[in-house]
């Protein structure tokens, strides 16, 4: 299996399924996936890497600068669906200090304020 990065959309939250390898020849898919996002507007993310088999240096380095382009352009990334394998990572290269993770999609997109303002009540 190599590597894809699937869409979906639950209001105004993207949701991008990564499923396969993120090594050196899949990590321009992830950050033209993100890019493109980005472009159309669409700055609030989770990433779901319940199907993330495999994750290199590289792929660490996409996951990293996914994260800083949607920080700097105002926007919010989130994951969701770590496997022991790419937790180990994370906390390896200390990037769970960085990334928002979630047990599942609903705490993720519940995160986000403006699916907040659905479900909340008075503040």
């Amino acid at each position: 299996m190599n590597f894809s990065a699937a869409i979906r959309h639950t209001g105004n939250v993207s949701i991008v399924d990564l499923s396969g390898q993120l090594t050196s020849f899949a990590s321009g898919v992830l950050r033209q996936t993100i890019g493109d996002l980005m472009v159309q507007g669409n700055k609030q993310i989770v990433l779901n890497v319940g199907n993330l088999l495999y994750l290199d240096s590289s792929g660490v380095g996409a996951l990293v600068n996914c994260y800083m382009s949607v920080i700097k352009q105002g926007g919010e990334m989130k994951v969701v669906g770590l496997t022991p394998k790419v937790e180990e990572v994370l906390k390896i290269t200390q990037l769970y200090r960085i990334f928002q993770e979630f047990q599942n999609e609903e705490e993720a997109l519940q995160s986000f304020p403006a699916v907040k303002k659905q479900s909340a009540g008075a503040a």
